[in-house]
């Protein structure tokens, strides 16, 4: 399948550079897919939209402030991105930047506050060793003295030259509402989460749409565009993911219309019903389920774990647009056509795209 299939072209005042007002004030493009009726709501709208009883299965990671600075002992500064812990205490598997010269022997750090020298090489991680003051983490150092790790296409954020404050903005409006301490991401915040208010969640509640807490610990990977002429050929990121008991059983019952808030979600899902159905998925002795998603969805997937979806609108060539469009016709390849005809409406309407951006939900 030719990658140039899931391109397309997007204004550049299309993209969102800061939230929405308020967060259930993004916009809602609703995709019936039976019907193939398209109408356009605000998220607030949502509890109405959605059938009764539906589940929602949400990521409830919370964003690391993982772009950690440093400085080598030349003077030259550093940038770490904390990526995932490694075998070691106070070992983690992170990106540097200028590589070569971040990971030569000297290290780098800050002064009185952390040392870190790298250990290991796969690929373009690095495998860092830091030295930290007594009672120290390395989660602990990044909330300190580390930055949220904002999307690549996000460039205001290095500049206050319009009295905006946008570090204060960041730090609360890149988490969700319901982002749980302790379960981190280094790369990016599960957007599609990012619309949900507590008025909103208490709203679905009151009507019988309970929500689901899973982890998905979402990669660099996220924001890596398809460079393989095929998309076949794509080696696809590979996510670590937790499910608690009580969501398993809510995931595995056929009760309730499953509602995946986000590709990160669904991904989860997606994996352990596959690996359910293939007989490879053992929940642990408390009813549990963790595992690593290496799935790459692309038309003409089928889907077995969730039966609707909301999402954000994604960049051209990602693998994100790749599984909507599979998702918009399971089974088949016409969702292709037909959602970058959904995506040329939303730029003609004025809807804002990628993590700051307005959201969609398919029925």
């Amino acid at each position: 399948m030719d990658t140039a299939l899931f391109d397309y072209d997007l204004p550049e005042k299309c993209i969102a550079h800061t939230p929405a007002a308020r967060r259930d004030a993004s916009r809602l493009l609703v995709v019936e897919r039976q019907t193939q009726k398209v109408t356009h709501h605000l998220f607030h709208e949502l509890p109405d939209l959605l059938p009764a009883g539906t589940a929602l299965f949400r990521n409830n990671a919370r964003v690391l402030r993982a772009r950690l600075p440093g400085i080598r002992p030349t003077g030259g500064h550093v940038e770490c991105l904390l990526l995932r812990p490694a075998e070691q205490p106070d070992e983690w598997w992170c990106l540097l930047k200028p590589g070569k010269k971040a990971a030569d022997g000297a290290g780098f750090g800050l002064p009185g506050i952390y040392q870190a020298r790298a250990t290991g090489q796969k690929g373009q991680e690095y495998r860092v060793q830091f030295t930290l003051p007594p009672g120290m983490t390395v989660p602990a150092l990044a909330e300190k003295t580390g930055a949220l790790p904002l999307p690549p296409y996000i460039e205001r954020a290095r500049s206050t030259a319009d009295g905006v404050d946008y570090a204060a903005l960041d730090s609360e409006r890149y988490q969700t509402v319901y982002a749980e301490a302790g379960r981190s991401v280094a790369a990016a915040a599960p957007t599609a989460g990012l619309h949900f208010s507590k008025e909103v969640l208490a709203a679905l509640t009151a009507r019988g749409m309970p929500a689901h807490d899973l982890t998905l610990h979402v990669g660099t990977g996220t924001f890596q565009p398809v460079k393989t002429e095929r998309i076949e050929d794509h080696p696809i990121h590979h996510e670590w993911y937790e499910i608690p008991a009580p969501t398993l059983a809510a995931l595995t019952s056929t009760e309730a219309p499953r509602l995946a808030v986000g590709t990160t979600s669904l991904r989860a899902m997606e994996d352990f019903a596959r690996k359910r159905a293939a007989g490879t998925a053992t929940p642990d002795a408390r009813g549990a389920y963790s595992g690593e998603a290496g799935l790459f969805i692309y038309p003409p997937a089928v889907f077995g774990g969730a039966d609707l979806l909301l999402t954000n609108f994604h960049l051209p060539r990602s693998t994100l647009i790749c599984l909507v469009a599979a998702f918009l016709t399971p089974g088949e390849t016409d969702g292709i056509a037909w959602l970058k005809g959904l995506y040329a409406e939303a730029v003609a309407h004025g809807y804002r795209f990628y993590s700051y951006g307005d959201a969609m939900l398919i029925l």
